[in-house]
């Protein structure tokens, strides 16, 4: 039996891999450089899975390994997919996507300089927080406005700023988890604040509050539940109630509403979402709110609200680490521009057109994919199914869609091992398709796909779907 020691030495020489015909071809593709690199990657990798008990590699497995670690590292790893799963606002997928109006408009002021920093009626040093905030102050009606790179970072801003060694109150039913295992009270923690729970999970009294206040007491914080709901026996103080306890006992009451409709707006599904401005009307002294989910913009946290309670967050040193760069800000206030009339928001905000197909729309889309899959020997099926918006948004709101379904009418197990390797096919495709694995079929929700966008991804489907019957 051979020694480690014997197993090691059957690993080629960086040297010797060079001079194949097979790695020579890929320098002149990628460069010396990064074939170098990818080679010491793949025989570091076999050098430990070696150390491990493994058997050494072959020489085809050590080549395909380096071709492995140049994709990796020589190709794009941040790509299109096609969303199919009839979710708008998908987290894993980038949240809101931008749109061509909104790409277009806003590269118009990033492909060359701009005043980020320049005050252009002085002559002097501007400030990049001036950007975006006279839009946002006249949108939401607030007295000042300050942006930093996300909606965590603006709850953490706010506490440090105004609770740093003191005490926050907050409802149990409202220590909400924002994604990613990133929750309400390990925010707090980091904020260096003391968290003073009131209430239960589903009920929580105005006297929960008062019976909490003390001396220590610097902020009382109420989050929106926007990523879920609570049914049944269930109270939660209203706003304004929080707002007049604020006043009587002169603490700052700060509200997260985190899915960022920026005002009313007339369709049935946002019927109960509150909005940033109603919010404010009724009295808030500051709100914070994403720039990615119902805004339809790019990742920012948006801190809006009373004009000294800004001031004072625009001194804090820790500004300076969560401040926003100038992509961030061209997009956001292109985002924002959109909310000066419907008729913008609806044809230029990717979100809300969503909102606003038509059912017979969605349908007509959802035949076209089928009949390109029949036509090319896929069996499929329209089925009448339920969208949602997601990203932390409207969690009790459901969409009515439609998705095409691969038909199979093979044995229960086949007909799921079918489904299961098509989704993942898909995954691997160089434009990856997400559809919905759901009781042993695949299906492709519409919702998000429109009709323009069907050749491409009937195509694919129709190549995988080769690949995978040819596999069988």
């Amino acid at each position: 039996m051979k020694s480690k020691q014997e197993d090691f030495k059957t690993l080629p020489a960086v040297d010797k891999l060079l001079n194949l015909p097979e790695v020579k071809l890929l320098i002149s593709n990628f460069g010396k450089e990064l074939v170098i690199f990818s080679i010491r990657n793949s025989i570091n990798h076999f050098r430990t899975s070696i150390t491990k008990g493994n058997s050494p590699p072959s020489s085809k497995d050590i080549l395909d390994k380096v071709r492995f670690f140049i994709h990796l590292s020589g190709h794009r790893s941040l790509i299109n997919v096609i969303n199919a799963t009839g979710i708008i606002i998908h987290t894993n997928l980038g949240r809101a996507p931008f749109g061509e109006y909104l790409i277009n408009d806003s590269f118009e002021i990033l492909k060359k300089y701009n005043n980020i920093e320049f005050d252009l009626q002085t002559g002097a040093r501007g400030n990049r927080n001036d950007h975006a905030s006279e839009l946002l102050k006249f949108l939401t009606g607030a007295e000042d406005v300050l942006i930093v790179n996300n909606n965590a970072a603006a709850i953490m801003l706010i506490l440090r700023a105004f609770a740093k060694n003191k005490e926050v109150i907050v409802s149990r039913g409202e220590l909400i988890e924002i994604g990613g295992s990133f929750r309400i009270p390990e925010i707090m923690a980091a904020s260096d604040c003391k968290m003073v729970e009131v209430g239960t999970t589903n009920k929580t009294n105005l006297e929960d509050y008062k019976k909490a206040i003390s001396k220590k007491t610097a902020v009382l914080f109420k989050a929106h539940k926007s990523n879920y709901v609570i049914k049944g026996f269930t109270k939660e103080v209203e706003l304004e109630e929080l707002v007049n306890l604020g006043k009587q006992f002169n603490i700052p009451v700060l509200y997260d509403i985190g899915s960022g409709l920026l005002r009313k707006y007339n369709h049935k599904i946002f019927s109960e979402e509150p909005n940033v401005r109603q919010s404010l009307e009724k009295g808030i002294d500051l709100i914070c709110f994403s720039g990615d989910k119902l805004l339809g913009g790019p990742q920012a946290g948006i801190i809006a609200g009373k004009i000294e309670l800004i001031d004072r967050l625009k001194k804090e040193p820790m500004l300076r680490a969560l401040r926003v760069c100038k992509t961030t800000l061209a997009l956001l206030e292109t985002a924002c521009m959109y909310y000066l009339n419907d008729k913008d928001l609806n044809e230029k905000n990717l979100i809300f057109k969503i909102f606003n197909r038509k059912l017979e729309e969605i349908k007509h889309t959802a035949e076209i994919l089928k009949n390109e899959l029949e036509k090319n020997g896929i069996p499929a099926e329209v089925v009448a199914c339920k969208g949602q918006c997601g990203g932390g948004t409207l969690p009790d709101g459901e969409i009515d869609s439609f998705s095409v379904m691969i038909k199979n009418d093979t044995p229960n197990k086949e007909r799921s091992e079918y489904a299961e390797k098509m989704y993942h096919k898909l995954l691997f495709h160089t434009i990856p398709v997400l559809g919905i694995l759901k009781k042993g079929n695949i299906y492709f929700d519409v919702l998000t796909i429109f009709e323009n966008d069907i050749k491409e991804l009937s195509q694919i489907i129709i190549e995988v779907n080769h690949t995978v019957k040819k596999n069988q």
